[in-house]
């Protein structure tokens, strides 16, 4: 590997900063630590309590929410070439979401079926907007499958590997960023082709229904982190506001730090960026 001074002859320095935020974006708190935070009490031992039947609810919902995405991502988008690059709106689409929170919080598990769905679907936005922001073309329908892996990628956590949940859940889950959306990449680009060779984008292209698939086994996982979170009872509405709004942040910084790195291999090439980001040393990055 290249020592990181010759690396930063290719990248200039702000853009290694921002390569460094992006690294630290995707692979530091994952979301499980967050929703701890959030409500004062660890994720592992929230997620024991909950009753069997809410594994096959968390399944069903994960998937409608996503194919409400998956229907977005194929619809048509208004964007012009040549929009400016203004900043994504972070802020509004995290109260958006806080306020599903309140409802999902009030009513518990009996609520995800209605809930999940629009709260996706409003993450989902503002995972576009933060590509759009990045410089990413929404008129592609690339693009757009590009924003729904991002739930995908919602899994990493520290330096090459996954949290224990999703671990459990893959066996072969231990890589980190680049790894984990390579094969995520693969199954976009299959998706892409497939839906490019039809005179009709068709929802149940086989490669499409894999694309779908891969991403719902991974969000399902922090799906079930977050309802665990607000499984805690007499807390209610507020407790779901925190733990939304946790979601939606968790989401968008790994949007962010996601599109950063897509950004900046367009400028210079995926395999200089891939070096740099691998040099970066995390716990010297302040």
């Amino acid at each position: 590997m290249k020592p990181i001074s010759s690396i930063a002859c290719v990248l200039g320095s702000d853009e290694l900063a921002a390569l460094a935020r992006a690294k630290r974006a995707l692979e530091t708190r994952p979301l499980a630590m967050k929703l701890a935070s959030a409500v004062g009490a660890p994720i592992e031992r929230l997620m024991e309590r909950l009753p069997a039947v809410a594994h096959d609810t968390i399944a069903s919902a994960t998937r409608v929410a996503l194919d409400k995405c998956l229907q977005a991502a194929l619809a048509s988008v208004s964007a012009s070439p040549g929009e400016p690059e203004r900043k994504s709106r972070d802020i509004w689409h995290k109260l958006a979401v806080a306020t599903t929170g309140a409802a999902g919080g009030a009513f518990g598990l009996i609520a995800l079926p209605a809930e999940l769905p629009v709260t996706t679907t409003l993450m989902f936005r503002s995972i576009c907007d933060i590509a759009r922001s990045e410089g990413e073309d929404l008129r592609a329908a690339e693009t757009r499958l590009e924003c729904l892996s991002v739930f995908g990628l919602g899994g990493l956590s520290g330096p090459g590997g996954l949290g224990h949940a999703a671990a459990r859940a893959d066996e072969d889950a231990d890589f980190g960023y680049f790894v984990a959306r390579g094969a995520l990449a693969q199954a976009v680009s299959k998706a892409s082709s497939e839906l490019a060779s039809k005179s009709v984008a068709s929802h149940s292209a086989p490669a499409l229904l894999r694309l779908i698939n891969t991403i719902a086994a991974r969000f399902s996982v922090q799906v079930s982190e977050q309802v665990a979170a607000k499984s805690i009872p007499a807390i209610g509405a507020v407790l779901g506001v925190l733990v939304n709004t946790a979601f939606i942040d968790h989401f968008q910084q790994t949007a962010h730090g996601h599109f950063t790195v897509r950004r900046l291999e367009r400028r210079y090439g995926t395999e200089p960026v891939e070096a740099a980001y691998r040099a970066i040393d995390l716990a010297s990055v302040t």
